[in-house]
């Protein structure tokens, strides 16, 4: 294991080599004694001690104090004082160069060692420090991140070079300045009151007036007590995802008024073979939504329900328009031919990629909870939510309208239908909040 190389910088070079002698006795290679600070410098450019030991009253033109500072900016190397003065003057100018020791002279072999091994602890701390600091720096100075770091008050005491360029403000007229000075957002909360870690879409002025879209995280630093003793900011540009999000959402929007023609379209198709029924798959919709709202389903879940109502008896194109507009009682061969359409309906539908089951709803829309419906016999949880609402506000709509082959039996006989019902052919739930849309929230279909 290589020994501690340590040089001795003193005026008087008999207590000089006292302290070499020391050195050696404590298992330190000793690097010789020179007695101006002018030496010493040359010395610890030749030799690259890894501590001094630095008396602070020299001969020549440079002290110990100057010396030592030179040292450690230069080269890292730690500076232990050695003094026998004790003047406040001279102390005080030693303390502010933040020495890594201090010897009154004369000392002994055990408090020489305690302070050099102290000292060489210090140093190692100090080096891995600046090291962490350097590292750090880099990484702040290359990632796509804005950074502002403050103290407890809220004042800033760090920005990077990315957080520069998108304030306008540099960290040397930033430094001391209130957060909310430098970083200008609407409705800024100071890092001390910020509870969450959350990201947060905001708009930031800069320094010259330009208004930028960012997100921002902020994060409060504590101490080990748990007391906030500053904070950090994280925030980044989002001027180019809003922009695609914005062309996204334009895509999306021209995309969905497309699929709404087609649905329309198809709609109309059968409206037009089926006069007596017009608009029957449109009120349907209409009370289905209604009745999804109430029951508190979600948006997304209640436009894909709005979609498959607008077309759920889009099976019937198949169905002959003499057997959709018999006025007398169908035989048994044309209610077999009626029942296909769910199937038929799935089966025109299946091949669209809608975002919503459409082509799953149209087929159940006439199951029932008990299975007794068709076209697979379903039963309760196995039916879709979309589809057993359908179905209540289909059977509702076709009772309440008049058709060639029986006048209407108004709203009320519907109801009861339903009602009658209830938990056999229809979900419970459904029923319930259809008959309270009608008789509370006073439901009407458009005329």
């Amino acid at each position: 294991m290589n020994k501690i190389k340590i040089l001795v910088v003193e005026d008087e070079s008999l207590i000089g080599y006292d302290i070499q002698n020391m050195l050696t006795n404590l298992g330190y290679s000793a690097l010789g004694v020179v007695t101006t600070g002018e030496e010493a410098l040359q010395k610890v450019s030749e030799l690259a001690p890894d501590l001094v030991l630095m008396d602070i009253v020299l001969k020549g033109n440079i002290d110990g104090i100057t010396t030592a500072c030179k040292i450690w900016d230069s080269y890292n190397i730690p500076v232990v004082y050695l003094t026998a003065y004790t003047d406040d003057t001279i102390l005080q100018r030693a303390k502010s160069t933040e020495p890594f020791g201090y010897l009154l002279k004369p000392f002994e072999e055990r408090e020489l060692k305690t302070t050099i091994e102290m000292a060489l602890y210090k140093s190692q701390m100090e080096t891995k420090l600046r090291e962490r600091e350097q590292w750090l720096s880099t990484i702040l100075s290359h990632i796509g991140d804005g950074v502002i770091a403050t103290d407890k008050k809220g004042a800033v005491r760090f920005m990077n070079p990315l957080a520069e360029k998108l304030t306008g403000w540099k960290q040397d007229e930033a430094l001391a300045r209130p957060l909310k000075e430098v970083f200008n957002l609407f409705h800024h909360n100071s890092i001390r009151k910020v509870a969450e870690n959350l990201a947060t879409e905001k708009i930031l002025f800069t320094k010259n007036g330009t208004q930028i879209p960012i997100e921002e995280v902020i994060s409060p630093i504590e101490n080990g007590k748990k007391s906030i003793t500053g904070g950090v900011l994280v925030f980044r540009d989002i001027t180019e995802r809003k922009h695609a999000e914005e062309e996204l959402n334009q895509s999306f929007e021209r995309l969905r008024r497309a699929l709404d023609g087609t649905i329309q379209a198809m709609a109309l198709i059968l409206e037009m073979r089926d006069p007596y029924t017009a608009g029957h798959q449109r009120r349907v919709s209409k009370l289905s939504c209604a009745i999804a709202a109430e029951m508190g389903l979600p948006e997304h879940q209640i436009e894909g329900l709005r979609m498959a109502g607008d077309i759920h008896d889009i099976g019937k194109i198949y169905v002959p328009a003499e057997i959709l507009s018999k006025p007398g009682q169908l035989t048994e061969i044309e209610y077999i031919i009626i029942k296909t359409h769910p199937q038929v309906g799935y089966d025109i539908l299946k091949s669209i990629e809608f975002p919503w089951p459409v082509a799953q709803i149209v087929l159940q829309h006439h199951e029932r909870m008990d299975g007794s419906g068709y076209p697979l016999a379903l039963k309760g949880n196995k039916i879709l939510m979309e589809a057993r609402i359908l179905s209540v506000a289909d059977v509702v709509e076709a009772m309440s309208s008049h058709r060639p082959y029986r006048p209407s039996h108004g709203i009320e006989k519907a109801l009861e239908e339903i009602l009658q019902n209830r938990g056999f052919h229809f979900d419970p739930d459904v029923v319930d909040t259809c008959i309270k849309i009608f008789r509370e929230k006073r439901f009407k279909f458009e005329e």
